[in-house]
């Protein structure tokens, strides 16, 4: 392969597939600026959304509550981009348009699953940690 190909594959099982990519010249982009892209609110409901199956722009629209038109665009957009949804336009009036999660998107959606899981079982931990610190900190 050239040292310009930036072909990656769909999913990377491990670090040494990584490390293949960089030996072929791809050059990886710094895990900070990923966690910046996929952690806001809105990447991480439009992940869990188009997890469920192939959705429609507008069935995202309705289902995201407090989301802009505008910015449903953008963050669709990046993801496409990253490669964490595919996007396929159907030729009709009006066009359809459908997202779906790539395979890369669907191993992100179960790491948030595993995150969602975590709050849960440590919601009331945290609760009574902060009361405990308000508690200190307001001299109550």
């Amino acid at each position: 392969m050239s040292q310009g190909h930036t072909a990656v594959p769909a999913q990377l099982r491990t670090l040494a597939d990584a490390q293949a990519l960089i030996d072929q010249g791809v050059c990886p982009i710094p895990p900070r600026e990923i966690l910046d892209r996929i952690a806001g609110k809105w990447p991480v409901q439009i992940i869990v959304a188009c997890s469920q199956g192939p959705i429609r722009f507008t069935e995202l629209e309705r289902t995201i509550d407090g989301i802009s038109r505008r910015m449903l665009t953008l963050t669709l957009r990046n993801l496409e981009r990253d490669g964490l949804l595919e996007r396929t336009v159907y030729p009709t009036v009006p066009p359809k348009v459908e997202y779906r999660a790539t395979p890369m998107a669907l191993e992100l959606y179960e790491a948030l699953l595993t995150l969602t899981n975590w709050s849960m079982r440590h919601s009331a931990c945290i609760a009574r940690a902060r009361e405990e610190y308000d508690r200190r900190t307001t001299g109550n």
